[in-house]
């Protein structure tokens, strides 16, 4: 097994769990509880890992993380129908439900 992702939060280390799993990745999640003994251990030591658990996955794995790390870093965008602020995330707009595309 390889660790091929961590962060501080758990709903983090689950979506990119989620988007491995579309990926047809298996992968398991270590450390889900240990945020409970934050104080005792290190912080780092608690964060929630992914770890790899197929052999041969790895390249395929890195750019599923490379592609959720391209969306991340694009700008807000503007719902032209409702005028609202929408993380680059967002296919749909949040308030209207008006597609990007559509813009």
């Amino acid at each position: 097994m390889k660790l091929i992702y961590t962060h501080e939060s758990l709903l983090m280390v689950n979506h990119v769990k989620n988007l491995m799993a579309q990926a047809g990745i298996d992968t398991v999640i270590k450390n889900e509880f240990s945020q409970g003994a934050l104080g005792d251990i290190a912080v780092f030591d608690c964060w929630p890992q992914l770890w790899l658990t197929q052999e041969g996955k790895w390249q395929q794995a890195q750019g599923v993380i490379a592609a959720l790390s391209q969306i991340a870093a694009q700008p807000d965008w503007i719902c032209g129908h409702c005028g609202e602020t929408n993380d680059a995330s967002f296919e749909l707009c949040w308030q209207c439900g008006q597609l990007l595309s559509e813009q």
